[in-house]
């Protein structure tokens, strides 16, 4: 099987899987360089309201493949910036859906994601170390945001491995569930994110990414949307809310 990133959109939830069997679903030049633009057109589709990264079978992403670093390290290093960036630029909620090992690039593209669900048996690592790489700082950046600068040296200079109860202490995991109970779990919790209200979700995104500069921005979409007068008019007659504001395409 040739490795390659697939998707699809379900109820709403667009799922990209991450599928390169071969090599533990290591991330290869060609896997990084598509997926910007695939997450460009979800991001543009209507009928996608959240994103799920997983890894195909029993594992999900073991790191970059190794073999890109033979040609041009720096080249390999631009693409998987480029990749992690558009994945926290996504403008809708995303959740990573992990399964055994979530190492290098693949913590990367995890810590990437909004929020990271993790089956017990997890193994998360940072592991630039073991090659002589310099982590980009933009993945640095969020790695320290979410696991606070101790946690984030032990992993960048040891390169060690972390499990899923240690990685949900310290952060980098958001909920750990039993051997078998990850995808009724993240099916679940979709099925809330996609009945919420997107306005509510775009704005609390930015402002919880540092983007505070668009309240006013934000403050007029929330006037003219429709979406508070309707979540208080279903909170009051007791039903669900049925909101219409939607993340514009992108320009």
């Amino acid at each position: 099987m040739e490795p390659e990133l697939l998707h699809r959109v379900t109820d709403s939830v667009a799922t990209v899987v991450i599928r390169n069997p071969a090599k533990r679903n290591a991330m290869t030049a060609g896997m990084w360089g598509a997926l910007p633009p695939l997450l460009e057109a979800l991001a543009a589709d209507p009928a996608v309201r959240a994103l799920v990264l997983t890894g195909e079978g029993a594992t999900f992403c073991a790191g970059a493949d190794i073999a890109t670093l033979r040609g041009s390290a720096e080249e390999a290093q631009r693409l998987a910036v480029a990749a992690e960036e558009a994945l926290a630029a996504f403008p809708k909620p995303t959740l990573a859906a992990v399964r055994g090992h979530c190492v290098g690039g693949g913590a990367q593209l995890a810590a990437a994601c909004d929020l990271r669900f993790a089956e017990e048996g997890a193994l998360f690592g940072v592991t630039p170390a073991k090659l002589g790489v310099v982590y980009p700082a933009s993945a640095t950046r969020r790695l320290v945001s979410l696991v606070g600068p101790a946690t984030a040296k032990y992993l960048l200079f040891s390169g060690e491995l972390i499990d899923a109860q240690r990685a949900l202490r310290t952060g980098l995991a958001d909920e750990v569930l039993p051997a078998g109970g990850l995808d009724e779990r993240v099916a679940e919790f979709t099925r809330v994110l996609v009945s919420r209200s997107q306005l509510t979700q775009a704005a609390a995104k930015e402002f919880a990414d540092g983007r505070t500069d668009r309240d006013g921005h934000w403050t007029a979409q929330a006037r003219g949307s429709g979406d508070t007068a309707e979540g208080v008019a279903a909170f009051l007659e007791r039903r669900q809310p049925r909101f219409t504001w939607s993340v514009p395409a992108p320009r």
